[in-house]
């Protein structure tokens, strides 16, 4: 059995993880389950090639790390990206080849006063976002429309001839 015949595309393959990923978090390099957890984790991404959710990171880590949802159907790929708090304008999507880079900047200000007690919190800071594009995407017809804190992209796919059958003239 042919196992790159069961392994999905990685779109993530070009994204670089941070460099608060490179290194174990203060007080679990010493659990046995955390170690476990770390090793299962670098298991399955020697074999899938990609890289799995950190869910052990602090909130103000994913705060700047967009969740992305990617569809496909026969003729398009339709990724959703939740950017909650971020405006239209503080968004940039572009295509450098067979990369869809969606990056911008979010800021968040929130302010509470309570008898005598005063607080306010910002998160400030950019993100990007790296996707490999398959061979057969369309990178000429992608769209995108953002509603609600939501960026929706549509990228066409092209009519594949890998793996069709076709004749080939002798001579």
């Amino acid at each position: 059995m042919k196992l790159s015949r069961i392994k999905p595309f990685n779109w993530f393959k070009r994204e670089q993880p941070s460099a608060g990923e490179l290194l174990p978090r203060r007080g679990e390099g010493t659990e046995p389950l955390a170690r476990m957890h770390r090793e299962m984790d670098r298991m399955f991404e020697d074999f899938f090639g990609g890289r799995w959710p950190d869910w052990s990171a602090q909130s103000s880590d994913l705060v700047l790390r967009p969740n992305v949802d990617i569809a496909e159907s026969k003729k398009a790929y339709r990724i959703s990206v939740e950017v909650p708090g971020v405006e239209e304008n503080e968004l940039e999507l572009s295509v450098d080849g067979d990369t869809l880079i969606i990056s911008g900047e979010k800021r968040q200000e929130h302010e509470e006063d309570e008898e005598g007690f005063h607080r306010i919190e910002r998160r400030y800071g950019s993100f990007r976002r790296v996707l490999s594009l398959p061979d057969d995407a369309d990178v000429d017809g992608i769209k995108a429309n953002f509603r609600n804190g939501v960026l929706k992209i549509k990228v066409p796919r092209r009519e594949s001839s890998q793996g069709a059958a076709r004749s080939i003239k002798i001579g």
